[in-house]
């Protein structure tokens, strides 16, 4: 059935001129949503990720921070791809720097 509307739909009448535009005039809306979805979701994924990259690379012994789980601790080292973050008095664990989730400001309660 439906197939039948979209075969009247595409065909012209006979001896009527044709209809304008054709591919083109199909593929705008498509393009049109392709770059709003870019400016709308993937854009700001990409910021995102690149301001999470950056503070991963610039942490440091010390920091406060929050780990993608919840922890909160501070930085005791910093490996190549892992982090060791005392959470309480001697309770240490070491951590992948990827899921540390952000670094709070020093002036923030516990």
């Amino acid at each position: 059935m439906l197939t039948d509307i979209a075969y009247a739909m595409g065909s012209s009448p006979q001896g009527g001129a044709g209809q304008g535009g054709g591919m083109i005039g199909s593929l705008i809306p498509l393009i049109l949503i392709f770059v709003i979805f870019y400016f709308l979701l993937i854009r700001p994924q990409q910021k995102r990720a690149k301001a999470h990259r950056q503070m991963i690379e610039n942490l440091k012994k010390g920091d406060k921070v929050i780990t993608s789980g919840g922890v909160y601790g501070v930085i005791e080292a910093v490996g190549t791809n892992t982090v060791t973050v005392k959470i309480a008095e001697n309770v240490k664990v070491k951590f992948g720097k990827s899921y540390i989730a952000a670094v709070r400001a020093p002036s923030e309660e516990d």
